[in-house]
């Protein structure tokens, strides 16, 4: 009988033990489902219409083959104020143009900062797009006058050097008469013009794709959004953050290391050589402006001015027709310029030179090839632009910073090219504090993305929106459109401060190729294109077109300073 007592007493205390094992293991996936779906009730809380989230996930994987679709396809379903949620962090969407002036400049103080990953490491944690508050302002006031109109002549000799190698390349195409890719080339062309104006080195990315800065540069377009690091950070995010540092990538820190150190030697060598030697470049300019007192006000640091230069008080004045034109200034921001000191650190000048080449190498490269894609596929347009550029030739001896502003065509099929396929085609506010915009409330700490994709085909201001139609962009048409359905720089004080220098690149190189070539569309030209738009839209699978020298009076191919 004792031993009978001794069993059930051991099974008793085993089955207790089971019995709180399996009680502590409900109350844990209890809990892990609670954490998992405890932030999906804020976009209702709010009365905005969205998908219907999974656990941890949110609505991520209606993301899976990029964003550009899905998010047209979002608003078209729920609303021009609508959401969804990017693993457990609830994001509104708003379509809405007056709304967005609200968000983007009459309301800034409410809407400072842009979204941020707390995963991002040296140097992308100190570039522009990341800095938050007073830090943003004290480095936005540094490189907005590096960004003027005169600053910007200065870079003119630097693009001449990569347009040069890029017409070469291209005649070498245009003499074999074979189907080629583009856009590739035009991805040469940028990475060029970004080695040479943010980190003061030449390369020829074509001919010396070994070269360390190319090799270096492209591990910064191999990231996969879906990987499962990432997905781990869109699930977890307060418990990834801090470990973020610790989470080992080779690759990655490979490259940031070497731009790092790049930038660091330069600027090094930069103080040791008389100012006379130094190159111009725009390195050298934050490195000049960084040294001097004077403070760029919020107000104008909406780089859309056309004007030629910023005056003896680093203000702008504003072109008719701006996005900011009878917009008060942001709310609670002085009008009053106090002066202040003015000063980076060497590590915001490596984050402010890599960010060049994250923001601007897929983005201008984009935007050529879809250019000449359009045209190509538009001949009567394509002839309408050499007529403009012939004319132009009969002017000038080679395109500058001053005399490209003439050719008003031209610069109407580029903006309607940035409207069909927006490199930027998505971009993101963070509510500061609580507020009530056009009667939405919106709470702390949920982020407002701005869907300029579909923005830019909404039919209620584009009719037929599908369709190339260069002449929307006339200053007519211009004017009785609201500002704030074209948005492929942005708006406001974080619109993007690199815009000048995209536009310029982007007209001289193609004022050079259409005044010695015809893009032709052949049996490779894929229509429609397939898109690809995790981070930038971009062609999928290149865009193939051929290449052919056009009959000039001026004679065989040269460089403009031939002609």
């Amino acid at each position: 009988m004792q031993g009978a007592g001794d069993f059930l007493n051991v099974f008793n205390i085993e089955a207790s033990k089971i019995s709180v094992t399996l009680s502590l293991l409900l109350i844990f996936v209890g809990l892990l489902y609670w954490y998992s779906v405890r932030p999906f009730s804020v976009l209702s809380r709010c009365g905005i219409k969205h998908p219907k989230p999974v656990p941890f996930f949110g609505n991520l994987f209606m993301f899976q083959q990029g964003f550009f679709k899905p998010l047209n396809d979002l608003v078209k379903t729920y609303g021009k104020v609508c959401g969804y949620y990017l693993g457990r962090t609830p994001v509104v969407v708003v379509a809405d143009p007056e709304m967005l002036r609200q968000v983007m400049v009459k309301d800034f103080s409410s809407f400072p900062n842009r979204r941020t990953f707390v995963f991002a490491k040296k140097p992308v944690s100190d570039c522009l797009l990341q800095l938050k508050n007073e830090r943003w302002k004290r480095v936005r006031s540094v490189l907005t006058p590096s960004f003027s109109a005169a600053k910007m002549k200065e870079m003119v000799p630097l693009i001449n050097t990569a347009t040069d190698a890029l017409m070469k390349n291209l005649n070498v195409h245009a003499e074999s008469g074979e189907a080629f890719d583009i856009h590739r080339y035009f991805g040469y062309f940028t990475m060029d013009v970004i080695a040479s104006v943010a980190f003061a080195t030449q390369v020829d990315s074509q001919n010396n794709p070994d070269d360390p800065f190319v090799q270096h540069a492209q591990i910064a377009f191999t990231n996969n959004f879906f990987r499962p690091i990432l997905l781990l950070f869109f699930a977890f995010p307060s418990i990834m953050a801090p470990l973020s540092r610790f989470i080992p990538n080779k690759r990655q820190d490979k490259m940031n290391h070497f731009f790092i150190n790049s930038i660091h030697k330069i600027i090094k060598q930069r103080e040791e050589q008389p100012p006379e030697q130094r190159r111009r470049d725009f390195l050298q300019l934050i490195l000049d402006a960084r040294a001097t007192v004077e403070s760029v006000p919020l107000e104008h640091f909406d780089t859309s001015s056309d004007t030629d230069e910023i005056g003896g008080n680093n203000q702008e004045t504003q072109p008719s027709g701006s996005v900011q034109e009878n917009d008060p200034p942001p709310s609670q921001e002085p009008s009053v310029r106090r002066p202040q000191k003015k000063m980076m650190t060497e590590d915001e000048i490596v984050g402010q030179a890599f960010i060049f080449l994250l923001a601007g190498y897929e983005t201008s490269s984009n935007t050529l090839a879809f250019t000449c894609y359009l045209l190509a596929l538009h001949p009567e347009c394509q002839l309408r632009v050499q007529k403009e550029v012939d004319d132009f030739y009969t002017r000038h001896d080679s395109p500058d910073y001053t005399n490209v502003q003439e050719l008003k065509y031209l610069d109407m099929v580029i903006c309607e090219a940035l409207r069909l396929y927006p490199p930027g085609f998505r971009f993101a506010r963070e509510v500061d504090h609580d507020c009530v915009v056009n009667g939405q409330f919106l709470p702390k700490g949920i982020t407002v993305e701005i869907p300029a994709g579909f923005l830019h085909y909404d039919p209620e201001h584009w009719p037929e929106p599908e369709k190339f139609i260069p002449e929307r962009f006339t200053p007519e048409a211009k004017a009785s459109r609201h500002p704030f359905v074209y948005l492929p720089f942005g708006a406001g004080p974080r619109n993007c401060v690199g815009m000048r220098l995209a536009q310029l690149e982007i007209k001289m190189a193609l004022v050079r190729l259409f005044h010695s070539f015809s893009i032709v569309a052949c049996s490779e030209t894929k229509v429609p294109l397939e898109l690809k738009s995790s981070s930038t839209l971009g062609p999928k699978n290149g865009i193939f077109v051929k290449i052919t020298r056009r009959d000039q009076r001026d004679g065989p191919f040269s460089s403009p300073s031939d002609d």
